[in-house]
């Protein structure tokens, strides 16, 4: 099963590569990874994606709750939340696909960021499954380049992740 963990850490050097390093020598594989300060100085908030049965995730947590850095930690996944992504994607766009492709990008809401002669370059935002589809609906030999950020995620109303 897929599972969003947000935790909150001190934002101070090689953090990050503690966390990733515990992952690693379990054997266990991040899908996405992001991370950036919060509206405190001094924690950073990450927001990691990986697949596991609840029996693995629930090791991660335990091993993650152990590293020095990890503040708070919570699997968004347990409850309601929100989650979005940003995808940067460049297609080759000549002669008359040029408009499929402008009216392809405004039924999935994207917006066309940069054009030349012979490409669009879209950003879209939305979950993993609608920026996989707007990929499917597309010519897959238009995709010239990708660029995904990894998925982001909050608690939906009064759940919040907080010191």
């Amino acid at each position: 099963m897929r599972h969003i963990i947000s935790l909150l850490m001190e934002n101070e050097a090689g953090a990050l590569s503690r966390v990733a390093g515990l992952f690693s020598a379990r054997g266990y594989n991040i899908e996405s990874l992001s991370v950036a300060p919060t509206e405190d100085p001094t924690l950073s908030r990450m927001t990691l994606v990986t697949v596991g049965s609840d029996e693995v995730i629930e090791q991660v947590t335990k091993q993650l709750n152990k590293l020095i850095e990890v503040v708070k930690i919570v699997d968004l996944s347990d409850g309601n939340h929100i989650e979005r992504e940003l995808m940067l994607v460049k297609v080759h766009a000549v002669g008359p696909e040029r408009a499929e492709i402008k009216r392809l990008a405004e039924i999935f809401r994207g917006s066309i960021i940069d054009v030349t002669d012979k490409s669009y370059t879209i950003e879209l935002t939305g979950t993993s499954a609608k920026l996989d589809a707007f990929l499917e609906a597309i010519d897959s030999s238009a995709v010239l380049e990708t660029v995904r950020t990894g998925a982001s995620g909050i608690g939906r109303g009064e759940w919040i992740l907080k010191v």
